[in-house]
């Protein structure tokens, strides 16, 4: 299963919400070493120290040293995870970012003139990538990494660009050329 669909929190009328989707669970791979390796220290450290009145403030401190640890190198990354959420909708490619505070940005699907995807050697192990949404205009390019079933979403979302042109009744976008500076156009006669 690619993702689940949750309740349409603010989507338009008519819209729906096809997929939603977190960054693939790759990403939590090194938190999670990280955090086992703040374990066993601690334990090591907690068994090996001598039986003594000033050991107890030893563990102590190594108890809290740990859990700090733990909270900055596994659970800042998990809630990023977490709360980072990729949504495609009948409409819009929309994404949401952030822990304590939100950030959103929403790409309309038919304004979207090519998507594509691109995948490392472990992300091909994985089936996850980056996938890549251009739009002309102000908004140009979005890049959203670590995309589980990368093949699979960037099918949907090419069916759903052609699916919303068609119903606006838009003709595809045409490509956006920046100026280049100190490069002058040529006038027509």
């Amino acid at each position: 299963m690619m993702g689940y669909v949750a309740p349409n929190d603010g989507l338009a009328p008519g819209e729906q919400l096809v997929l939603r989707l977190h960054p693939h669970g790759k990403t939590l791979v090194r938190p999670a070493l990280l955090l086992l390796l703040i374990v066993l220290v601690a334990i090591l450290a907690v068994l090996f120290l001598p039986s003594t009145s000033a050991s107890a403030l030893i563990r102590l401190v190594v108890g809290v040293v740990a859990l700090v640890a733990a909270v900055m190198w596994f659970g800042v990354p998990f809630l990023r995870w977490r709360t980072t959420s990729y949504e495609l909708t009948n409409r819009r490619l929309r994404l949401r970012v952030g822990i304590l505070s939100r950030t959103g940005r929403d790409f309309p699907l038919n304004r979207i003139s090519d998507v594509s995807y691109r995948q490392g050697v472990i992300d091909r192990i994985f089936g996850c990538g980056t996938l890549i949404v251009e739009s002309p205009g102000e908004q140009g390019q979005l890049r959203l990494a670590e995309i589980p079933e990368i093949r699979q979403v960037q099918g949907l979302l090419f069916e759903l660009v052609g699916e919303e042109t068609a119903r606006v009744g838009a003709p595809p976008a045409p490509p956006v050329y920046p100026e280049l500076p100190g490069r002058r156009r040529r006038r027509r006669p």
